[in-house]
């Protein structure tokens, strides 16, 4: 069995930590770096209900896209619910490592992995990395549809093939548009508006989208917005950095059994659909 040290090099050679925006949180959290590796979980959000997955699965390594700690701390203690985490992984020998922002920029990376999810064909980065002379790095993706759909067509496909949450698709824009080319970008997407608009696509497929950069990108143009929950939009990734890793594991001869949380994490749990709007003075 190959020790944690040898799993996240091959990890970081996925997604060098170096590739990480400035602010981000990525790399080894917790874990024995000499401890041998036979299973590995891997999830979106490193919360307590994954840890306990990860325990109960007798994970050695949780690997999560987004960090336990962004920013910094002083305390690990178990009264804090981060703290808690630390504290049951390090209990039961689960390490946790995070590939972040820098599998955002990977090729290839989440976008990808959303975009596979949709059968869309990857055209390019939507933000190409300028350190990389291929031009296949970067955030979001450009794609194409192999036959136009209607915008909410591609939203119902959206609601098929990403994983089910209370949100589901909102949609900002005619319904009855055809689209041929549409952006995606896994995560909060709506400070790309202006690289989507120079995309020249004809809809935005992200997740978290805000009124107020909604309502002007609607102003600039007739792009279609779809909001997907931000979890869902992820977690795709989950699947294509498990066969990555996979794949690592049979080159190596490691025999890693390597799983995929179906956990739905996102924080939203219930959607209530509205009567028809009847505008009455509300206020801004």
């Amino acid at each position: 069995m190959p020790r944690l040290s040898e799993v996240t090099a091959a990890l970081d050679a996925l997604w060098p930590p170096e590739r990480a925006e400035g602010w981000d949180a990525v790399g080894t959290v917790c874990g024995e770096p000499d401890a041998e590796v036979s299973r590995v979980l891997f999830a979106v959000d490193p919360v307590q209900e994954i840890a306990h997955e990860a325990v109960k699965l007798g994970a050695d390594l949780l690997v999560t896209h987004h960090p336990l700690y962004l920013r910094g701390t002083t305390t690990v203690a178990a009264s804090h619910f981060k703290g808690r985490v630390v504290h049951t992984l390090i209990k039961n020998d689960v390490a946790l490592h995070v590939a972040h922002t820098n599998a955002d920029r990977a090729d290839p990376g989440v976008s990808d992995a959303l975009a596979g999810a949709l059968d869309l064909r990857v055209v390019g980065p939507l933000v190409p990395d300028p350190t990389d002379p291929e031009g296949r790095r970067g955030l979001g993706r450009v794609c194409e549809l192999d036959h136009p759909l209607t915008v909410r067509e591609l939203a119902e496909l959206a609601a098929k093939r990403l994983p089910a949450t209370a949100q589901g698709i909102r949609v900002a824009g005619d319904p009855d548009m055809l689209v041929r080319t549409v952006a995606v970008s896994g995560g909060s997407g709506d400070s790309l508006f202006d690289d989507v608009r120079a995309a020249g696509v004809d809809a935005f497929l992200t997740a978290d989208l805000r009124h107020h950069p909604v309502s002007e990108a609607r102003e600039h143009s007739p792009l279609a917005l779809l909001d997907a929950a931000h979890w869902a939009t992820e977690w795709p990734w989950c699947e294509l950095a498990a066969a990555q890793l996979d794949e690592i594991s049979d080159r190596h001869g490691w025999g890693l059994r390597v799983h995929v949380s179906k956990t739905v994490t996102d924080p939203w749990t219930t959607h209530a659909a509205s009567a028809a709007p009847t505008p009455s003075g509300a206020p801004n």
